[in-house]
């Protein structure tokens, strides 16, 4: 399949198909200033690059700074400049228990700023152990229960439905406010990071043809039944990293409409296999579980995050951050982020009742909602009050006993103002002979059959989440055109929003990866201090990572991958100049 595939690469290039540098994504931050590269021929069309791919956002979605923070034009152009900057101040400070305007932390949480996992508004960095309150620690835990595994070329791969637990969140949570204990205690947690020794499993040694050395290392991470605190305790599960993506540019992928990406599907599924719980092969259409049911019941086909869970960005990535990261609630969502287990052994735990008992008899205590004159009416509170993600989701128990929601319709709207309005940085140095070869290099080899260039945005006619309706409805506004909006643009993010398998060691769980936009990328050391890639930052540059591709003939990007390896030092390093260029 991946040799037929790259045979048909040449009539894919205008619509995208494997998956080159899939799995990675970067960083950003918010030091500005105007692109420092010469900008004589900055926009001016040439042999290769064409005058639009100066700007990959489009005219309205792109900066002319060397900036992952920057407001886009389009956002400007509506007038939306005060509200964007009003959304940048909850995703930049910290969250606290009681402080307004970020109120209401807790009681267990994952992180208390949405900074702390995109440093400098992008990719989260490496690391060498989990400190939720390391800023730069993008990391978020994936503990899942494995399906049959099998083995090829003496390496272990998990099929791919593999289910998270059910005893922690899904976003599994470190921290906790006093005197609960964190649902996993992060001093148990070990992260080693291992090298690939000697000879790929594709045959492939970690030296190129012309003796230039490169090395691929890995993580390993474990989490111990003991740093559980709940009942029951985990079985049968592994652990996997997934880091935080870059977040600029958003919007513009929320405006990429659904029946161009089930265009797209149609053109790859006749050579390359798709992930079927997005696409029915036989059926030649999409998978039911492709789609993903909104708040207010509507179906909309998934396209966010590595493993497509998400539909729109109002109720995608960072909408439920900003709930569930810091477990602070607003009117349309009145539930904790928490789970049964976790409340029963919170309310099973001594300790925690008897702190309780001793400090919550005072109205202004943090833990006087859960106070009660006997122990076992304390119990019963704890695990009513902790348990509402799933025992009681309608919200009235919890508006009742807690209060107003913790994040007003209007600052939530600000954020999504923000979230939908970063623009994505220009291109640069697009006039230089390397870079031009190098994106002539990058097709050639059928980088580009998975990192398709470019994409036509359609209408952009989003959905809306209840919260942004109670805002613009209580001030006369029409839900529908008060968010930044991306209305037929031509925008170039390199990808082709579809998932792809790598075979790598110790892999993304399922296997499946969304291919991820690169544009932007090659800003990631300059603008935050670190270049790391790949869905767990095993790649600490562009050739780690395009080499993760073919570590496993399996690899849907193995052939493209393994042309790269044979490349001249002239071209490798061509293609690597293009990458940090778009």
């Amino acid at each position: 399949m991946v040799h037929k595939l790259f045979f048909k690469n040449l009539l894919l290039l205008s619509v995208g198909s494997m998956a080159l540098l899939a799995c990675s994504d970067d960083s950003a931050p918010a030091g500005l200033g105007e692109l420092e590269e010469e900008k004589s021929q900055f926009g001016v069309g040439n042999d290769v690059f064409s005058a639009a791919e100066w700007y990959p956002g489009g005219t309205l979605g792109t900066t002319e700074k060397a900036s992952y923070s920057a407001v886009a034009p389009g956002a400007q152009n509506m007038g939306l400049e005060v509200s964007f900057n009003k959304g940048e101040d909850f995703f930049e400070h910290l969250y606290t228990y009681t402080d307004e305007p970020r109120k209401g932390l807790g009681p267990a949480w994952v992180r208390s700023s949405c900074i702390h996992c995109h440093p400098s508004y992008g990719h989260g960095k490496r690391q060498t152990e989990y400190r939720a309150n390391t800023i730069g620690n993008g990391y978020l835990l994936v503990v899942y229960h494995p399906d049959e595994a099998f083995t090829t070329d003496g390496v272990r791969y998990t099929t791919a439905s593999s289910s998270y637990i059910s005893e922690v969140t899904g976003m599994p949570q470190t921290k906790a406010m006093a005197p609960f204990k964190a649902p996993i205690d992060e001093d148990q947690i070990s992260i080693v990071w291992k090298n690939v020794e000697g000879v790929m499993p594709s045959g492939l040694p970690l030296r190129f043809p012309d003796g230039e050395e490169f090395a691929l290392i890995y993580p390993e991470v474990k989490i111990p039944v003991s740093a559980f605190n709940t009942n029951p305790k985990p079985a049968n599960y592994e652990v996997r990293l997934e880091s935080t993506i870059g977040i600029y540019g958003t919007g513009l992928l929320d405006a990429i409409s659904q029946e161009d990406m089930r265009a797209q599907y149609a053109s790859e599924a006749p050579y390359v296999s798709l992930n079927p719980a997005m696409w029915d092969a036989a059926a030649n259409d999409w998978a039911p579980t492709a789609y993903y049911t909104l708040a207010d019941g509507t179906k909309a086909v998934k396209k966010f995050t590595y493993a497509m869970t998400r539909a729109s960005l109002q109720d995608g990535a960072g909408a439920n951050a900003i709930w569930n990261i810091t477990n602070v609630t607003r009117s349309d969502r009145r539930y904790l982020y928490s789970t049964v287990a976790w409340a029963r052994a919170m309310s099973e735990d001594a300790d925690v009742i008897s702190y309780i008992r001793q400090h919550g008899a005072d109205k202004s205590s943090l833990v006087h909602p859960y106070y009660a004159d006997t122990d076992e009416e304390v119990s019963q509170k704890v695990f009513n009050l902790l348990s509402m993600n799933t025992a009681a989701k309608g919200g009235d128990k919890y508006t009742a006993t807690f209060g107003e929601p913790e994040m007003s319709d209007k600052d939530y709207y600000d954020f999504m103002v923000w979230h939908r309005g970063l623009a994505v940085p220009a291109a640069r140095n697009l006039d230089d002979a390397t870079v031009q070869r190098g994106k002539q290099v990058f097709n050639q080899i059928g980088c580009a059959t998975c990192h398709r260039p470019s994409w036509q945005t359609k209408e952009d006619n989003y959905w809306v989440d209840n919260s942004i309706k109670a805002y613009a409805e209580k001030n006369g506004k029409n839900p529908n055109d008060i968010l930044p909006k991306f209305a037929y643009q031509t925008i170039w993010p390199y990808t082709d929003m579809v998932q792809h398998r790598l075979y790598m060691e110790n892999d993304i769980r399922t296997g499946w990866c969304r291919t991820t936009p690169l544009w932007g990328r090659g800003l990631s050391l300059r603008l935050t201090g670190a270049e790391d890639r790949l869905h767990d930052c095993r790649a600490r540059n562009e050739i780690e990572a395009i080499m993760w591709h073919a570590y496993s003939k399996q690899s849907d990007a193995y052939s493209a991958a393994k042309k790269f390896y044979d490349l001249s030092k002239k071209d490798r390093d061509a293609v690597v100049k293009f990458l940090r260029s778009i």
